[in-house]
């Protein structure tokens, strides 16, 4: 299920909080499923357990997973809702790279293929 990809300059456990969240949004994990232990996924991965804990904690802190003593850590009821927040904040960067692409003279004709593109229109 998880992969990572040891040559992206994007840290392991960055790749695992991303990858999780797209499961979460694509409902590959749906609000109380279990997570993998940070032991089956050192493992299975071949990571640092130090690395596994260090993504679930921080998606622990921003509510999209919960610990539960002795059981172990599951998707919060609201995961989805939250990362959808995440993402529309992120809006505001957007804007700001797309205010880059027109000053670089990328066209609006261009950008609208890509978004086509993005969200399969043709």
């Amino acid at each position: 299920m998880f992969q990572i990809d040891p040559l992206n300059r994007t840290p392991v456990y960055e790749q695992l909080i991303r990858q999780t969240e797209r499961f979460v949004l694509t409902g590959v994990f749906k609000p109380l499923d279990q997570v993998p232990s940070v032991r089956a996924l050192s493992m299975e991965l071949s990571v640092n357990p130090n690395t596994i804990q260090k993504a679930y904690s921080q998606m622990e802190a921003a509510g999209i997973l919960q610990s539960v003593p002795g059981r172990g850590r599951f998707v919060t009821e609201n995961a989805k809702e939250i990362i959808g927040r995440q993402r529309r904040e992120q809006l505001n960067l957007l804007r700001e790279r797309l205010r880059e692409f027109s000053v670089a003279g990328i066209t609006r004709s261009e950008i609208e293929e890509c978004l086509n593109e993005v969200y399969g229109r043709k």
